[in-house]
């Protein structure tokens, strides 16, 4: 990886883009310390400090703490995001979306202009709802219409600005631009998260006992990291052989292939999706201000919260935890469904001339890609189940409270080898290119007599 970034630097396009990069990430972090206008910032820090749960640290992940600062950009990209899932999800269920698809670049461009428009909605309602809510408890210097319009329009547009910075990434600088933007949110994390783990568990120890606690931090996290990598990189190839058609005096096909099935098919879809259905009811409720006392509600809403799993003392709240490994697993296979059909995928086969070994084309292909789906899916799964739970152990068992966990090592990791693909795959262009440029410009003029 070193290596592919130390070659980077050396090419003088993919250095302008990097840079490029770089400077709009300084944007983001510039615009996440901005205040919101009107805002009472005395009520934000009270707010969130009386705040014992998990139930923002969601939020302050993936806004790199504009969320809980309730800067202008407090709402980061999580609109795209949601829009881009249910977009996702509709191209599904509605034909029409399903079509444009299938029309290629023309189709995405349609598709990707209606993502826009359903993120500046989603941003206006999460925007009104937290003027509103929060608004009526001390949020606003003064509780009134102009004031709850402009942070309204504050909180969208500064949503807005953040998915156009990140598609003017993916055109101008290296990688996907929304994904970046959401690594420097998570990454802008991690020295307050580490400060917290030294604090906690190695400041005022003696030496011996300091030293060994920053050793098995260190050693969880590498090991969690190795482990992730594995899981986003691990795929299982199902081979495929394609028949010769002779036509005329040329042969076309016998070419062997395969159709590789990343183990990791869904990504972190179904722990975001089960992280926030987990997480909703105690936001509503500690808007709402309710949830407290002893009652049912308040032991429900108490095993919703992460931060009480895995607790000795309390181990009857560890159920939700096993609500939250059954989530995940049935979003892993409820949005690999959605995503990867089978029946298409053996049709394609059948008319390019193409069969797996030992499968006979139609039917029984259908029913081999689905079965060894099932399999991988849930190997994927358990993969996700067991970089979640380590985070959420720790912290039960040591306390070991920070605001990162599996979601975000799986969206570090992630982005981190993709974007260092691009880059190679903009190198690779780029040699080709320049091997062009200079043998085959020799090449014609030869042709031409100079």
């Amino acid at each position: 990886m070193l290596k592919t970034v130390r070659r980077a630097f050396q090419i003088e396009d993919i250095r302008k883009r990097i840079f490029y990069t770089f400077v709009m990430l300084i944007v983001v972090r510039l615009g996440s310390q901005l205040p919101t206008p009107g805002v009472d910032p005395t009520f934000i820090q009270e707010f969130f400090a009386q705040q014992t749960g998990d139930a923002f640290n969601f939020f302050e992940a993936f806004t790199g703490g504009s969320f809980t600062n309730f800067s202008v950009f407090a709402l980061s990209i999580t609109p795209y995001i949601t829009s881009s899932i249910i977009m996702q999800l509709l191209t599904i269920a509605i034909p029409k979306l399903e079509e444009m698809q299938k029309e290629g670049e023309e189709g995405r461009k349609k598709i990707a202009a209606i993502t826009r428009y359903v993120t500046v909605g989603l941003a206006l309602i999460e925007s009104t709802a937290l003027a509103v809510g929060l608004g009526r408890q001390g949020l606003l210097e003064n509780y009134n219409f102009v004031d709850c319009a402009i942070v309204v329009c504050t909180l969208t547009a500064g949503s807005a600005f953040l998915m156009w910075i990140g598609e003017r990434i993916t055109e101008n600088g290296v990688g996907n631009g929304i994904s970046i933007v959401l690594l420097i949110n998570i990454l802008s994390r991690l020295p307050q998260d580490f400060t917290t783990l030294y604090e906690q568990f190695i400041a005022g120890k003696k030496i011996a006992q300091a030293g060994l606690a920053a050793l098995i931090i260190l050693a969880v996290i590498l090991a969690v990291v190795i482990f992730v990598v594995l899981l986003q990189s691990g795929e299982r190839r199902i081979a495929v052989q394609y028949s010769k058609k002779v036509q005329g005096r040329k042969t076309y096909g016998g070419q062997s292939t395969h159709i590789p099935l990343r183990v990791n098919t869904a990504g972190v879809i179904p722990v975001i999706f089960a992280s926030s259905l987990m997480q909703t009811p105690i936001v509503i409720a500690q808007f709402v201000g309710a949830g407290k006392g002893t009652g049912i509600g308040s032991q429900i809403l108490a095993g919703l919260n992460s931060n009480n799993w895995c607790n000795p003392e309390n181990p009857v709240y560890s159920i939700g935890l096993v609500v939250y490994i059954l989530l995940t697993i049935f979003f892993a296979y409820f949005y690999t469904s959605i995503t990867f059909n089978p029946l298409e995928i053996a049709n394609n086969m059948k008319k390019s001339g193409g069969f797996i070994p030992g499968i006979r084309p139609g039917k029984p292909t259908v029913e081999y890609l689905q079965k060894i789906l099932n399999y991988i899916i849930f190997i994927g799964a358990c993969g996700l189940i067991i970089v979640q739970v380590i985070p959420y152990f720790f912290n039960g068992v040591f306390g070991a409270n920070v605001s990162f966990g599996g979601t975000s090592l799986i969206i570090i990791v992630g982005v981190v080898l993709d974007t260092i693909k691009k880059i190679e795959s903009q190198m690779l262009v780029r040699n080709y290119t320049g091997f062009l440029n200079n043998k085959g410009s020799n090449m014609s003029n030869s042709f031409l007599g100079y």
